[in-house]
């Protein structure tokens, strides 16, 4: 069980963080859903404001998000497998709806993958699409969530 004081989350902004939050997206996208890497890291990574949560010291999940024309965008989101089910897909969705609130967004967007619905239906968002749609391969739906 993790405590509270061995969980940090923060706002990445330095090059160590930014390099942490890339394993944890190669892991999760690259290597396990075979994602090519020349698409997982793309144009957006400069203007996206990015969070990674360490857990006693090791970075285990990360996220960014990025506004997108009238609304703010929440992109690749993942946590390691060794840290699913602990609640820490949760703090990194938090930090970016913070982020979203302080740049005053009104909405927040998102692409699920069809095994996260429930994950992001518990908080808060509703599918806005009406049809699934492939992304690299992988069935999503969109979904947002007013602030």
């Amino acid at each position: 069980m993790i405590r509270d004081n061995e969980i940090k989350v923060t706002r990445i902004n330095n090059e160590e963080d930014f390099k942490d939050a890339q394993k944890v997206r190669k892991t999760v996208f690259v290597l396990e859903q075979n994602v090519p890497a020349e698409n997982e890291f793309d144009q957006f990574e400069d203007e996206s404001v990015h969070v990674l949560v360490r857990w006693k010291e090791n970075p285990i999940a990360t996220g960014r998000i990025r506004p997108v024309e009238d609304v703010m965008k929440c992109e690749r989101i993942c946590v390691l497998k060794e840290a699913r089910k602990m609640g820490v897909g949760k703090m990194v969705v938090d930090e970016l709806e913070k982020i979203a609130l302080e740049k005053g967004a009104k909405k927040l967007i998102l692409h699920a993958q069809t095994h996260a619905i429930p994950f992001y239906e518990k908080l808060g968002y509703i599918i806005t699409s009406d049809s699934l749609f492939y992304e690299e391969g992988i069935p999503h739906v969109s979904m947002e969530k007013e602030l």
